[in-house]
């Protein structure tokens, strides 16, 4: 039941179910290790995230053509870490676009195209350096750094661009995690039959999925009208608590009376929303968890 064991099982699950098509699995520091990389199925392609002091090495001089005498070697000279790599100036920063929070930015990036490292073996990878980024918690703030990112790939023939995409996106995987346990209640019911034990987080996560799906299909943006008090900006798209709100509202639109003197914004349409008379009434529709 180990968790890289199990992941290595649900990728090979995976790979099986999905025919014809190539996948791309990001993960975690947690899942970079050598359960993981070493038993990567057919066409498939892992990119984790690694150390900054990881012991890397070049692919051996001998290839697998030229005859000897012992167990084929693994391993080359031993390269500089991911650390050593992103201090040295010699070695020239590369600027890659990716997709990141709504608009697409350049990343500096550092590349070592031939690695072989202890998780993967006789596996040829490519590592991906990322330049920390620069950002303001909020405006006039002094100018502060994120961490930067190392990351490892199991294909050498996968381009930068598409490698920090992938990882990217990845992001995605959290937000769901979140959604799920904080917004939606996964593993916080009470109960003690086993039956129930297993049902209850299903149906939690199944009333996640149907909520994202009607939200998507109903409407690009399905939220409430937006507060007084809430900056207008346009959103790329609805987050969960939003949706929640909006259904919430609906399942209430029968007792409720339409009114746009309290909370909603009057730059916005309302006409297929209902609201009490009361302003505390319309207040529960935009309380977030």
């Amino acid at each position: 039941m180990r968790i890289g064991k199990v992941a290595a099982e649900r990728l090979h699950s995976l790979r099986q179910e999905v025919k014809g098509r190539n996948i791309i699995c990001s993960v975690d520091g947690g899942f970079t290790n050598q359960t993981m990389f070493r038993d990567i199925p057919e066409n498939t392609i892992l990119i984790g995230r690694i150390r900054k002091d990881a012991r890397l090495y070049s692919p051996p001089d001998d290839i697998a053509d030229k005859p000897r005498r012992g167990r084929q070697r693994w391993y080359g000279q031993n390269l500089p870490t991911p650390e050593e790599v992103r201090q040295d100036e010699s070695i020239p920063w590369r600027q890659v676009e990716a997709y990141a929070a709504g608009a697409r930015h350049l990343f500096d990036v550092k590349h070592i195209p031939a690695v072989r490292w202890k998780g993967t073996g006789n596996r040829t990878g490519q590592v991906v350096i990322v330049r920390p980024l620069a950002y303001r918690p909020r405006q006039g703030a002094k100018l502060q750094y994120r961490n930067p990112a190392y990351l490892l790939c199991s294909d050498q023939s996968l381009s930068l661009e598409k490698i920090l995409q992938s990882y990217l996106w990845r992001w995605e995987i959290e937000l769901n995690f979140r959604d799920e346990k904080t917004v939606m209640g996964v593993g916080q019911a009470q109960v003690r039959n086993t039956h129930s034990v297993e049902s209850a987080p299903m149906l939690g996560v199944a009333a996640y999925s149907y909520l994202l799906l009607a939200g998507t299909a109903a409407t690009p943006n399905a939220s409430l009208p937006t507060p007084k008090w809430q900056k207008r900006t346009p959103e790329n798209r609805s987050s969960t608590q939003m949706m929640q709100n909006l259904f919430r509202a609906q399942l209430w639109n029968i007792a409720m009376l339409k009114n746009k003197t309290y909370f909603a914004s009057k730059s916005r349409t309302t006409q297929s929303l209902f609201y009490s008379n009361h302003a505390l009434n319309s207040a529960a529709c935009y309380a977030f968890k």
